[in-house]
């Protein structure tokens, strides 16, 4: 290797949603690109996170649904999980992604880059080869998208505890007869949740007054119940103070109120860091904020001139669809625009089941912004879909500007919520009232067909 740089148009490090797809893009378009990944091909959603726990979520649910068979009219007999079939579902489904992504690589013409990247200068990394040797890379432009990573909070006896991960429990080894979750957010539940689907005795700590703690109290109350009622264990307002781990293999979590619980495994779902450590980002010019994250604009520029930063490692919210938008607002940045990422409405969804779907603003955030709402409930019992499914557990609300008709946000708890969800962010795009929802003619039976029963419990205002 010489100390002339390799030249390029784009260079990208780290391979996610936002990366992987700017870096094939403007490949296609006839410029050079390099991109440089450690080796996960595809992004961490398809390796380890979105993908994998979803698959897995389907293998959970369908082990919920042969045990409730009977209330359908179907017996089932001797169903039971195993570990190395769940194993080779979720790997045959990820193998499968990450031989498509790898094949788009190359399609696309960018320069597929294994190894490790440190920044020695604006715009210019040196890459530690996976396979040996090195590589010295600068971009006219670059865009920086690591990613995060699992954060283990510092607890006394953890490290020597040897807990588990969000990453590392997804080798599924072996099915824990119980399972210790610490950390009541969206990875905690839904791991919680599938492991009680798989037999696992579950017990879910989150040092929060309650589960999912940005939701509105009640709909945080309906899925506790729910959990509650899968067995699950659900202890908040209370911190762990130690981890221990016996000779036979048993965790002991000593938690700050005196109590233990023990377990064979211990997953530590507390959140996720910036993966910026390693990176000479500082020889680069590009600042962090004081949590580790790239300080960026709204624009996803950085400090440093002609350089971006995009997804999770610049603190937009953790979600791949997310990515996604951070990759059209660099692509049209790229060309002279000036795209923003000022008042995106973003949706989500925690795949429990059942489902919690939201959008826009939460009860409490509306009320706290100074907007006269009104609020609509709805009983999920009460609609004819849910009905037939028989999945009648669950309940919707959504939150209206009172002074406008425009609907704020909403929090759907029940059934394919993340699939109506959509119905109800579209309306918001579109400014629609929520008297738009209450009337239209949507196909019955189905959940979407819901929202008419949702706007339809509201009250409209006086005419004037």
């Amino acid at each position: 290797m010489t100390d002339r740089p390799e030249e390029f148009d784009l260079l990208v490090v780290g391979g996610g949603k936002a990366g992987k797809t700017l870096s094939m893009d403007v490949a296609r378009s006839g410029r050079r690109v390099a991109m440089v990944e450690r080796g996960m091909i595809g992004g961490s959603c398809i390796n380890v996170a979105c993908i994998p726990t979803k698959a897995l979520v389907t293998s959970a649910r369908a082990a919920r649904q042969l045990r409730e068979a009977s209330a359908l009219g179907v017996l089932v007999d001797g169903g039971r999980v195993d570990v190395d079939l769940l194993r080779a579902h979720k790997q045959d489904v990820v193998e499968g992604m990450v031989a498509a992504n790898r094949q788009q690589f190359l399609d696309s013409g960018l320069h597929l880059v294994i190894g490790q990247a440190r920044f020695v200068g604006p715009r210019t990394v040196r890459v530690a080869l996976a396979d040996g040797g090195e590589r010295l890379l600068r971009g006219a432009d670059v865009v920086i998208n690591t990613g995060t990573r699992p954060r283990l909070p510092s607890v006394p006896g953890m490290a020597e505890a040897e807990v588990l991960t969000s990453d590392t429990l997804l080798r599924l080894d072996r099915l824990p007869a119980r399972l210790v979750v610490l950390g009541g957010g969206t990875v905690g539940v839904e791991f919680a949740q599938m492991f009680a689907s798989f037999g696992s005795t579950v017990t879910l700590v989150e040092g929060g007054p309650r589960l999912l703690t940005r939701e509105d109290p009640d709909i945080s109350d309906a899925l506790t119940r729910v959990f509650v009622d899968d067995g699950i264990d659900v202890r908040v307002g209370v911190s762990v103070a130690r981890i221990d781990r016996d000779a036979d293999g048993t965790v002991r979590v000593t938690l700050d109120d005196g109590s233990l619980v023990t377990g064979d495994d211990v997953l530590v779902a507390a959140g996720r860091e910036p993966v910026t450590d390693g990176l000479g980002l500082d020889l680069a010019g590009v600042s962090l904020d004081d949590r580790g994250f790239v300080r960026v604009d709204e624009h996803l520029r950085t400090t440093a001139e002609r350089t971006w930063a995009a997804g999770d490692v610049a603190g937009s919210p953790q979600f791949t669809h997310v990515s996604l938008d951070d990759y059209r607002i660099i692509r049209a940045n790229l060309a002279g625009g000036q795209r923003s990422t000022a008042d995106r409405l973003i949706p989500y969804t925690v795949f429990t089941t059942p489902e919690l779907a939201r959008v826009g603003l939460t009860e409490t955030e509306a009320r706290r912004a100074g907007y006269d709402v009104q609020v609509a409930h709805l009983p999920v019992a009460a609609i004819p879909r849910a009905r037939t499914l028989r999945q009648t557990t669950g309940r919707w609300k959504a939150v209206i500007d009172a002074g406008t008709d425009r609907i704020l946000g909403a929090a759907l708890l029940g059934p394919e919520a993340g699939e109506v969800i959509t119905s109800v962010q579209l309306a918001m795009l579109a400014g629609m009232p929520w008297t738009a929802l209450r009337d239209a003619v949507i196909t019955h039976p189905t959940m979407t067909e819901g929202l008419n029963l949702l706007f339809a419990s509201l009250e409209p205002r006086p005419v004037r």
